[in-house]
C-alpha cells in the first residue's frame, strides 16, 4: 500500500515538473485568471460593500470573490452605528438585507449561499431569527451553524457571515 502511494506521488511530482518545465502550468493558471475576470495576480477580488474594488485601507473586507466562491464577512445590524431597542426580527431583517446585497454584488443569489454562520447574542432569539430566515430562503436554506456568544459588536443581536457560489459573471 505504501509503495503504491509513494509511486503515485513521485509520478505526480514528475508530471508537475514536466509541465512547469514546458511552461504549461503558468499558462494554464493565467488562463484561469482571465476567464474569471479577475485582475489580481492570485485571483482574489477584494470588494467593498457596493461590489467595487476595495481601497485596501479598510481593516476588514466585506466581500471577497475567489475561485467561484463569495466570502461575506460578519454582518451585524449596526452598519450606521449601534442599534439598540429593536427586536430580533428587526435585527435579523437588517442583517439579512446586508448579506443579500453583498452576495448579489459578488455575483450570487440567496439560493447560491452554501454555508452560513449565525452568532446570536442570546439563544432565546433562535425562533425569532428563524421566522425571518424563511422569507430569505423560500427554496430551503443553506448549511447553517448557529451559536450563542457573549456579545456582538455594536449591540447588534446577531452577526452573520457566509460563503456563496458565484452564479453570474
Amino acid at each position: 500500500m505504501n509503495t503504491v502511494s509513494q509511486s503515485r506521488r513521485s509520478f505526480a511530482v514528475r508530471v508537475g515538473s514536466l509541465l512547469a518545465g514546458l511552461g504549461w502550468a503558468k499558462s494554464l493558471f493565467a488562463a484561469e485568471q482571465t476567464s474569471s475576470g479577475t485582475s489580481s495576480k492570485n485571483g482574489v477580488q477584494k470588494l467593498d460593500y457596493d461590489g467595487n474594488p476595495a481601497s485596501g485601507k479598510q481593516m476588514i473586507t466585506s466581500l471577497i470573490v475567489h475561485n467561484g466562491l463569495i466570502y461575506i464577512s460578519g454582518q451585524g445590524a449596526n452598519d450606521a452605528g449601534a442599534v439598540q431597542g429593536a427586536d430580533i426580527g428587526t435585527h435579523t431583517k437588517k442583517v439579512m438585507d446586508n448579506v443579500k446585497k453583498l452576495v448579489e454584488a459578488g455575483g450570487g443569489t440567496m439560493d447560491s449561499i452554501l454555508q452560513l454562520t449565525v452568532y446570536l447574542a442570546n439563544l432565546d432569539y433562535y425562533d425569532g431569527m428563524n421566522k425571518v430566515f424563511k422569507d430569505y430562503f423560500p427554496n430551503g436554506g443553506p448549511a447553517r451553524t448557529t451559536v450563542a456568544v457573549a456579545g456582538v459588536p455594536g449591540h447588534s443581536l446577531l452577526e452573520i457571515n457566509c460563503i456563496a457560489a458565484v452564479t453570474r459573471q
